[in-house]
């Protein structure tokens, strides 16, 4: 999982937006998948999110209670959105839990961040922060499996860029 999180941090260290925010999204599906093998993507992304992701994205706000920013369910739907037309808006999406929007953001610079905003039904997130939260979720949940043969084994089907070198892999 390595190699895939090492290019999603290339990507956002040089702010290669779109290319980073396809592995981002892309990635919860791919643990998913080894960590849940017989359930449908549209199940096992959310419940991968749930564990790894929802957590920073819920909050105890006072006189509401705990609210969830950000579902695995509308980030699946965003995945869908994104991945499949290139587009943003949720509304039309089924898996969709409570948001209708995105508005995804570059780094205002001077250390600002605009992150994490709410607005009606519509989530603000600076991209970089979003994808490097994707990154350390996938990395740490890549470690929290290191001793599950199962998903080991299923892990070694992943994709792998080799080198044009006989013998040496891009890792």
């Amino acid at each position: 999982m390595k190699r895939f999180t090492d290019s999603l941090r290339s990507s956002v260290a040089n702010e290669d937006w779109y290319v980073a925010l396809s592995t981002a999204l892309t990635l919860p599906d791919v643990c998913g998948r080894l960590a849940y093998p017989a359930m449908k993507s549209g199940k096992r992304y959310p419940a991968w999110f749930k564990i790894w992701m929802e957590p920073g994205y819920t909050r105890n706000i006072p006189m509401m209670g705990l609210h969830v920013f950000l579902s695995g369910e509308d980030c699946y739907a965003l995945r869908c959105s994104y991945l499949h037309e290139g587009g943003g808006d949720i509304s039309q999406q089924h898996a969709r839990k409570a948001l209708d929007d995105f508005h995804f953001i570059i780094p205002p610079g001077n250390n600002n961040s605009i992150h994490r905003n709410q607005i009606g039904n519509t989530l603000q997130l600076q991209v970089d922060e979003f994808c490097l939260e994707i990154a350390d979720a996938v990395d740490k949940w890549a470690e929290s499996v290191a001793g599950d043969q199962d998903v080991q084994d299923r892990m070694k089907s992943l994709l792998m860029i080799h080198n044009h070198v006989p013998g040496i892999q891009y890792n």
